[in-house]
């Protein structure tokens, strides 16, 4: 049996994921047709069914569901080596740092100050993504090292806790919510969160995932503007409250809503001495994290450590 090549791997993925021939093919920018006989090629091929096909829907076999899995995997590792080739041959190879823009805990400067005297290096360039992206871009080779949010989809990364903080829940000053001091999940009932979804939930509310959804709002102006409008409510870690005060707006903590941890993560096979430079700042500078918020608002710690009440 010859081996699967990567663009048929591709073409299984597609149809795949979106379980209609169709969309694949136009995802692909191919027709239908040749997508269809490149999956009974691939079938031939193994000697197995991938998919069973009704004229109301496609399904995935369980030799369909093993292959998915492991054609990802290996979609990702293909993609992870070109881009990580390009870096290292580029003239100046930079360290490229994954995170999303002011979810950093408050660190950040000071890491990459101390990262700076570490390394005699090139700054590090940042690569800004949304809620959840960074671990994707350390396996898909877009970045080296990355400041990430628990949990987190950890296949084929390493990583360490830096800080750990309570969330918060905004709310517009003018909501009834805010005239106390601390709320629990219960009470957030029949709010919505960016995304739509149910902030009793108590799930973070980045991005949905159903076809058709809204674009949820991409960045802390625009969804501080909804807050302060009354339309949703936002989970947010103590250090955005603490960096960006506004007067429509009051954080108030929720007892029943889990901490979040910062953590630094890398790819596992990462051999990189900026690399290792880079979580060694991060490291030194979160275990010297001293840093208070205004009176009323809670505190970050180090990763790890007991919470004072």
């Amino acid at each position: 049996m010859n081996d699967l090549e990567v663009r048929q791997l591709r073409y299984f993925v597609a149809v795949a994921e979106e379980l209609h021939f169709g969309r694949a093919a136009a995802r692909l920018g191919m027709a239908q047709p040749p997508l269809s006989r490149a999956i009974r090629d691939i079938e031939r091929q193994l000697g197995v069914a991938l998919f069973e096909r009704t004229t109301r829907q496609v399904k995935l076999t369980a030799a369909g569901e093993v292959l998915l899995r492991d054609a990802r995997t290996a979609l990702e590792a293909v993609s992870a080596a070109a881009h990580r080739a390009r870096q290292a041959g580029s003239a100046s190879p930079r360290l490229r740092v994954a995170l999303k823009a002011d979810i950093d805990g408050g660190l950040l400067p000071h890491i990459l100050d101390a990262y700076g005297a570490d390394e005699a290096s090139l700054p590090p360039e940042l690569v800004l993504g949304g809620f959840g992206e960074q671990p994707q871009a350390l396996r898909d080779g877009l970045a080296d090292v990355g400041l990430v949010l628990c949990p987190f989809d950890s296949r084929g990364l390493d990583s360490e806790p830096l800080l750990t903080e309570p969330v918060l829940v905004a709310l517009a000053a003018a909501d009834p919510l805010a005239a106390r001091t601390r709320l629990c999940l219960d009470d957030l009932a029949g709010r919505e969160l960016p995304d739509g979804s149910p902030a009793g939930d108590g799930r973070p509310g980045g991005h949905s995932s159903h076809p058709g959804a809204p674009r949820p709002a991409s960045n802390l102006s625009e969804i501080f503007s909804l807050v302060e409008t009354g339309t949703i409510v936002f989970f947010a870690p103590a250090s955005v409250a603490r960096r960006y005060p506004r007067p429509g707006i009051s954080f108030r903590p929720v007892s029943d809503l889990p901490d979040a941890t910062l953590a630094v993560a890398w790819p596992q096979d990462a051999r990189s001495p900026a690399v290792a430079a880079f979580v060694r700042a991060a490291c030194a500078v979160a275990a010297a994290q001293t840093d208070p918020l205004p009176p009323g608002f809670p505190s970050g710690r180090p990763a790890g450590h007991a919470r004072s009440e």
